[in-house]
């Protein structure tokens, strides 16, 4: 049997005013990642299927976006704003393809899954022409009430048009379709705008389909499934939700949250085997963290691969591009930024290293810096194996310290240091007998002569 292909059209068009922000709403982010991002991830991908992300005029960190979490999504500029039945014919050109199946999905849905994608492709296999989307509302106030009439789906009554049985109803509508590929477009391009707004309503599709005498079903899912994001209050409530979700997954995978609430995740965290996370660890995107590593309290990770067995924090910082080698010790206020810190390493304290690899074994005192900015550019430290960096060191970029070396405490480094070398970079110390008590009292005079 020949695979069934299918085109997924994700709207994503909506300025996102009540958002308050300049940012289209699509790309706000939840869990680390774009709102768009999470349901083009559910979108269904492979062999048979593609994909069409409809964006507003002007917008294209929008489309931006859609490339580079789905590099074979195509894009679709919907110029006007004439309800979402116009916004789906805006890539009329990938609908005129042909797929078998035809979902349409919103651009601002990060919680829903590629199941329930594929539970509502599911009945267009077995003669339906539309398949709906529903939830059970707790308050179905405001939402189109769905009228299934036996097992059928009659109408999407809107709150207004809605007769006071009707209004009864909780089954509410949660905008996403799937159409039946081959009849799909002839059936949007009957969808007229007699209406108040005079805008072209997808939901208008239902009745279509059944003057048509063709079938409409129903497939319910998770009110929290289908949340859709208008505001910042409900941005904050996806992410909750998305939060609660993650910590469950990561709990279930082996992974000891000491206190999960506490614990911020990002929607690609990658776990190894017989983690530990202390309380109140931020993981931001891009983040793996190997077998038995420990996350220690109130430390903040993001796009770095922690090794097996390593202990971080607790307060620590790892910023993007950090690599941290199996064993690896990273302290107390300590912050990496672009460093690959091979095996072994010991940065217990107080310390920056930045745009350094650091080799396996190396010991870097409290206070050691990575001078790696001149103002103007970026420049490299390189530390050798088993190297040892005294306490208060500044290591100022582009510098190598060799294999072995040792590095006494209070040097500012600015010369290459060979293999088994050490160095010390001190102004010699002077002491003036007296001195102390000649200079409080010079100051205490002084002082007595300002009047205070």
């Amino acid at each position: 049997m020949t695979a069934r292909t299918s085109l997924t059209v994700v709207l994503a068009a909506g300025e996102g005013t009540r958002m308050r922000s300049s940012l289209p709403k699509v790309l706000h982010p939840v869990a680390g990642q774009a709102l768009l991002a999470h349901v083009l991830n559910a979108a269904a991908s492979g062999e048979g299927s593609q994909l069409a992300v409809v964006i507003g005029p002007d917008h294209e960190a929008v489309a931006a976006e859609a490339r580079r979490v789905r590099p074979d999504a195509q894009t679709f500029v919907q110029r006007e704003r004439l309800g979402t039945a116009h916004a789906v014919l805006a890539a009329r050109e990938a609908i005129a393809g042909g797929a078998d199946d035809l979902l349409v999905a919103f651009g601002d849905t990060p919680l829903i899954s590629a199941e329930t994608f594929a539970r509502l492709r599911a009945p267009l296999r077995d003669g339906a022409a539309l398949a709906v989307l529903g939830f059970q509302a707790a308050d179905p106030t405001g939402y189109g009430r769905l009228v299934v009439e036996n097992g059928r789906l009659v109408a999407i009554r809107e709150q207004a048009d809605a007769s006071p049985e009707e209004r009864k109803i909780t089954l509410c509508n949660a905008g996403v379709m799937a159409f039946d590929g081959r009849k799909a477009l002839a059936i949007i391009e009957r969808i007229g705008n007699a209406n108040a707004k005079g805008e072209y309503y997808l939901t208008d599709a239902v009745g279509i389909v059944r003057e048509l005498g063709l079938e409409a079903v129903v497939i319910e899912t998770s009110e929290d499934e289908v949340r859709g994001i208008n505001t910042k209050a409900q941005l904050a409530e996806a992410e909750a939700v998305m939060q609660a979700r993650l910590r469950k997954q990561a709990l279930e995978a082996g992974v000891t949250l000491i206190a999960p609430d506490t614990v911020h995740l990002a929607a690609d965290t990658k776990f190894g085997k017989d983690v530990t996370i202390e309380p109140f660890v931020v993981i931001g995107p891009g983040v793996s963290i190997d077998d038995g590593a420990v996350i220690h309290s109130f430390s903040h990770i993001v796009e770095a691969k922690v090794g097996k067995k390593v202990s971080v924090g607790p307060y620590a910082r790892l910023r993007p591009g950090t690599s941290l080698g199996d064993g690896a010790r990273i302290g107390n206020f300590v912050e990496t930024k672009a460093a690959v810190l091979e095996a072994g390493v010991k940065v217990n304290h107080l310390s920056y290293v930045g745009d350094a690899h650091v080799g396996a074994n190396s010991n870097l005192g409290a206070g050691t810096i990575t001078c790696n900015y001149d103002g103007f550019l970026k420049h490299k430290t390189l530390i050798g194996e088993g190297a040892f960096v005294g306490t208060n060191s500044s290591l100022v970029a582009p510098v190598t310290i060799g294999k072995g070396a040792y590095i006494g405490s209070g040097s500012v480094i600015t010369k290459d240091v060979p293999d088994d070398a050490m160095s010390i970079e001190r102004s010699e110390q002077s002491i003036r007998e007296g001195g102390a008590a000649r200079y409080r009292a010079a100051k205490l005079k002084e002082k007595a002569a300002k009047g205070k």
